[in-house]
């Protein structure tokens, strides 16, 4: 993953409104939510909602898929995964290089 790919993937994120929409759809699982259903559960009305899927949508930490006439939404794992593989792929290397240097 490059800087602008995570850049995108964090800014997405990066409101309190979005944040709880995304723990909602990781506490739902693999099976998802109906937009209704995150709307019943966030309280964010429709239309600042259907903003807010749209951006973690295109950021790629939401799917969305059409069943009949509702519109289920999933958390992507695998997307969520990267991210934090990405912020965290240098944890401590400043640390243990300063220890070998001071060993």
């Amino acid at each position: 993953m490059g800087w602008e790919e995570a850049a995108q993937g964090f800014a997405a994120m990066g409101s309190e409104a979005r944040l709880q929409v995304l723990r909602c759809l990781i506490r739902a699982g693999e099976n998802g939510l109906t937009v209704g259903e995150i709307q019943g559960r966030t309280g964010i009305a429709p239309s600042t909602l259907a903003h807010h899927l749209k951006l973690l949508a295109a950021a790629g930490v939401v799917k969305q898929a059409r069943d009949g006439r509702s519109t289920i939404c999933r958390a992507d794992y695998k997307r969520l995964e990267a991210l934090a593989g990405f912020i965290l792929e240098e944890c401590c290397a400043d640390a243990v290089m300063r220890a070998a240097s001071d060993g």
